[in-house]
């Protein structure tokens, strides 16, 4: 479900399903304990997912979840492509911490489990989700795409 959350799309899903096992696998020497096996998982999946999307530039369907976070209201959730790709644009340009607090937000993640995961304050975690999506309101409102 997470995956098919992510991609919208079963088959990109199952194939980043297999991806993440075989991932995990070959990496389960490197697993230290620090958090739950799920949470490792979810980790590999995302980053898989992650690699992917910078491959294949974003799609249209992860439109309603980049729209989802940055949006403030049920009127603004009408996005374009343009927008869809410059939010993910943005997102990629940010530090790989941002980018893990923002990527773990858009999939449903509460600050509790991201401040464990990221090994932050959850305070902190949520002023960092909160200063990024300011500053990505803040530069499409300039380019005129909100």
């Amino acid at each position: 479900m997470y995956l098919l959350s992510l991609t919208h799309n079963s088959s990109l899903s199952e194939d980043l399903l297999s991806e993440t096992f075989v991932n995990a696998i070959s990496a389960i020497g490197n697993f230290k304990g620090q958090s739950s096996v799920k949470t490792w998982l979810f980790s590999i999946a995302r980053n898989l997912w992650l690699q992917r999307m910078r491959k294949e530039k974003y799609t249209v369907e992860y439109n309603d979840l980049l729209e989802l976070y940055v949006s403030d209201s049920m009127d603004e959730r009408l996005i374009t492509k343009e927008t869809a790709e410059r939010i993910a644009g943005l997102i990629l340009g940010k530090d790989e911490r941002t980018q893990k607090i923002i990527s773990m937000r858009i999939a449903g993640y509460s600050f509790a489990e991201i401040a464990h995961e990221v090994n932050m304050s959850e305070s902190s975690a949520r002023v960092i989700d909160f200063r990024a999506k300011k500053w990505m309101k803040e530069i499409l409102e300039k380019e005129g795409l909100r």
